[in-house]
């Protein structure tokens, strides 16, 4: 069998087991396993097990939990739940304010944990019910928390950077500076979107009253107090490593320290709290090193049969210029973005296609924050984005998962009018560094 009928093969495989509704990890893993036997025999295993030890050993891995568990404090804690009251404050009464305010919150929040799954819940719960309440359009209502909630792909903390800085090998301190001016354009570009919907009709965002104005901050100065707090967190993780005082890790350890310090302070530290805080944790980190050690031991035996060279021959093979091939590139993810989520897409696709992108030249972290906004959309886009349901999961029962597909099209839209601008214009992304 050539190395083409058996690139076939293991894409149809890996699709078809996907519909029985095995875990990726699992799938990745079974595959990985049947090729490794099928091609080398036994004797090739130790080979691809050595692969994965590699990347369960990662040193920068353990900034993961760092962050997953100081996203879950803050789920938990009255911190962000305070954050969105305050900038009520400052939305005043512009139409559309309370949408706007939604997604300077969001773009904190990301700013504060890089989680998006926990972002969307926090918003659909805190934002959604506030924005249906006052009459603002149902599925602009629902755009903005989706599209929010997406920012924590971009936002440093993320950890799709974290990850995608430990497959590709790059400094993980320099994509999160690459990332921040993508990440303004975004927050910026559906602040716009919101605006000119909203002065254009204020039926979709209507301006609030002083009946409407209901808030427990009853002036700016307190309302700042609020903002202060989680201000300071976020300084206090991408100060120190911007400033260079702490690596990524030690910031992250860093933050979980700011955060708890914070809940104690607030008087809303408990047990109970810190068992779901760990426990939603470990869950989430051992979805990922799970779907890693498949990926990794899947991607190990395709490049020991010759895959990677296939790969890198049929796309170098094409007679177009290289941008075309970025393009290709970014399709491909896009389709994947239908069907996997995006630690699958990471682990599966970018140890094939980085040593493309160092071939013809580009720089790997500007590839970073292309694949990063990539995934904004994946996060969103049907039939399995997971952002929808994740806000089915807290919305009111009338709003269906239709309503939620057909709301988030038009900040699909922007992100990739964002995505073709980071195409066209590299130097949005990797100007500070």
């Amino acid at each position: 069998m050539d190395i083409g009928t058996a690139t076939i093969l293991m894409i149809a495989a890996i699709f078809g087991l996907l519909v029985t509704g095995l875990p990726l990890a699992f799938i990745t893993g079974l595959v990985a396993m049947v090729f490794t036997f099928g091609w080398f025999g036994e004797t090739a295993l130790p080979l691809v097990t050595s692969r994965v030890f590699s990347f369960i050993t990662e040193y920068s891995l353990v900034a993961v939990p760092m962050f997953v568990l100081m996203a879950s404090l803050l789920d938990r804690s009255g911190i962000a739940k305070d954050l969105f009251n305050a900038m009520r404050v400052f939305a005043g009464r512009l139409p559309g304010g309370v949408a706007v305010q939604t997604i300077v919150v969001a773009f904190f929040l990301a700013a504060l944990s890089g989680i998006i799954g926990g972002e969307i819940v926090l918003l659909g719960i805190l934002a959604l019910p506030q924005m249906l309440r006052l009459g603002y359009d149902k599925r602009l209502s629902i755009g903005v928390v989706c599209a929010g909630g997406a920012l924590g792909t971009m936002m440093p903390p993320s950890i799709v950077l974290i990850i995608y800085g430990l497959i590709a090998s790059v400094s993980i301190a320099e994509l999160f500076t690459a990332a921040i001016t993508p990440a303004v354009i975004l927050m910026g570009s559906y602040i716009a979107y919101v605006l000119v919907r909203c002065l254009k009709n204020p039926a979709m965002g209507p301006p609030l009253t002083t009946e409407t104005q209901d808030n427990p901050f009853a002036s700016k100065l307190d309302a700042v107090k609020a903002i202060l707090l989680p201000g300071m967190i976020a300084f206090l993780v991408l100060g120190t490593i911007y400033g260079g005082i702490a690596s990524v890790t030690e910031a992250a350890a860093m933050g979980v320290f700011g955060v708890m310090l914070a809940i104690v302070l607030r008087g809303e530290f408990s047990v109970a709290m810190l068992h779901h805080s760990l426990g939603q944790t470990l869950f989430t980190c051992g979805m990922i090193i799970w779907i890693g050690i498949g990926a990794a031991a899947l991607v190990g035996v395709y490049n020991l049969m010759g895959g990677n060279r296939f790969v890198s021959g049929l796309i170098l093979g094409m007679e177009v210029a290289p941008i075309v091939i970025i393009l290709v590139m970014m399709a491909i993810m896009l389709v994947l973005g239908l069907f996997l989520d995006w630690i699958g897409i990471a682990m599966l696709a970018l140890p094939i296609f980085l040593p493309i992108v160092t071939q013809l030249g580009y720089d790997p972290i500007w590839f970073g924050i292309l694949f990063a906004v990539n995934m904004q959309v994946s996060f969103l886009s049907p039939p399995f984005g997971p952002a929808a349901f994740y806000l089915k999961s807290v919305a009111p029962p009338e709003i269906s998962l239709k309503d939620i597909y057909v709301s988030v099209l038009p900040f699909m839209a922007i992100q990739l009018l964002v995505l073709a601008a980071l195409l066209t214009w590299p130097q949005l992304a990797i100007w500070p560094l």
